[in-house]
């Protein structure tokens, strides 16, 4: 019993210890999800959820986007200002993109960020490590 009882007690600390350096191994940096395209008067809707899982907050960051039509070629590159993102936070940015057809839009991809704003943050930070997913119609890479 004794012996169970010192075995179990092993596991659940070396469990804690390697969970606590996964945790410390992780990422920290943005994380932007396409969430929804809908179509709008001026062409096509784009609804994003960006989190920001830096320490310090991001007074301004914006991203080049570059739209893949259903024919994988470029219809057009987008420069989306998605303001301030609070450190520990997640925020809904939303775009009305004009003249482009959702149903057409295959992919988009996070080609730069050429503004990205903080105090102690580095204007690389907002491109490395960056996490991308879509629960959208089209895909999103980084």
């Amino acid at each position: 019993m004794i012996v169970r009882t010192l075995l179990l007690s092993s596991m659940l600390a070396a469990a804690a210890v390697s969970g606590a350096a996964a945790q410390e191994a992780a990422p920290k940096g943005l994380d932007v999800e396409l969430n929804a395209l809908a179509a709008s008067q001026k062409g096509c809707l784009f609804t994003f959820v960006a989190a920001n899982g830096f320490q310090q907050n991001v007074s301004k960051v914006s991203f080049e986007f570059v739209i893949f039509n259903d024919k994988g070629t470029v219809e057009r590159l987008a420069l989306l200002d998605f303001r301030d993102l609070p450190a520990g936070k997640s925020k809904v940015r939303q775009f009305d993109v004009p003249g482009i057809k959702c149903e057409g839009v295959k992919n988009l991809l996070i080609n730069d960020a050429p503004v990205c704003e903080g105090e102690g943050l580095d204007k690389a930070r907002c491109m490395d490590g960056i996490v991308t997913r879509s629960k959208a119609s089209a895909g999103l890479e980084g």
